[in-house]
């Protein structure tokens, strides 16, 4: 083995930290915009790009504002075959029109941000999730690996990848193929480092708008662990915090008055 996982995944890390902190600040004072705003950051992934939506909120040290959009249909993986299989997931994302059908639920409001999350930026649901947002007037937000979605010739009928329709471009940093280490008598690398590189990325951002939101003095509840606060207040913020998600998430809710 060239190296060990963890210590790819640091290089990883440091280009990020090197190399993305222009775009990293620019998506944080969108959101911080939209979330001060009283608004919401829709957040959006299929795959494994669920996984940087759920890390935004909610859990501990998250606070209101983004909203998680997820589509269970296209990111149930445990299943792998059978119904609800893995053959279906990978197909069903890249089926043209169903992200419109999919944003049918909301009322998408200029004032909002979106954040997109795809590794490859390929498939049809997060580009037409990112097209329908920016022409609705929402500010933009890709979060992609720019190596493996240059690497691949493009999927959709546009002709186009999902950093076309973005206002800022966050690069994973990550190569193409996804996985960072080669092993000995192994003709294909293992170990993807994308999950690990949007983690961070998502982090990053969820600081840096608390940071401007606290600065401004609209910073919503935190969900804090009892280990900090105590039970009771632990459990009162918690319940703050799920009010204001709801308020928020109501007034996006097409339909809704």
């Amino acid at each position: 083995m060239d190296v060990s996982w963890i210590g790819r995944a640091h290089e990883v890390l440091d280009t990020i930290a090197r190399t993305q902190g222009e775009a990293i600040e620019k998506a944080s004072r969108f959101c911080a915009e939209s979330i001060g705003g009283g608004g919401v950051v829709h957040t959006f992934g299929t795959g494994h790009s669920r996984i940087p939506v759920e890390e935004l909120f909610p859990r501990y040290g998250s606070y209101p504002g983004f909203h998680p959009i997820v589509e269970l249909s296209m990111t149930f993986h445990t299943q792998v075959v059978g119904a609800n299989g893995q053959r279906q997931a990978m197909f069903i994302e890249r089926v043209e029109g169903l992200a419109e059908q999919i944003l049918a639920n909301f009322t998408l409001r200029g004032t909002d941000a979106m954040i997109v999350f795809s590794a490859s930026g390929l498939n049809a649901v997060p580009i037409e999730i990112a097209q329908q947002a920016r022409k609705s007037g929402l500010n933009v937000i890709a979060v992609t690996a720019l190596a493996e979605s240059r690497s691949a010739p493009v999927r959709h009928s546009s002709g186009t990848r999902l950093a076309d329709h973005a206002d800022v471009v966050i690069d994973l940093c990550t190569p193409p193929g996804d996985a960072l280490c080669s092993v000995d008598g192994l003709d294909v690398p293992v170990g993807p480092g994308s999950t690990l590189a949007a983690v961070a990325i998502v982090n990053e951002i969820k600081v840096r708008v608390a940071e401007l939101l606290t600065a401004d003095g609209t910073m919503p509840p935190v969900l804090t662990s009892k280990a900090l606060i105590g039970a009771e207040e632990s459990a009162a913020r918690f319940e703050a915090a799920y009010l204001e998600h709801g308020r928020r998430a109501a007034e996006v809710l097409r339909g809704t008055p």
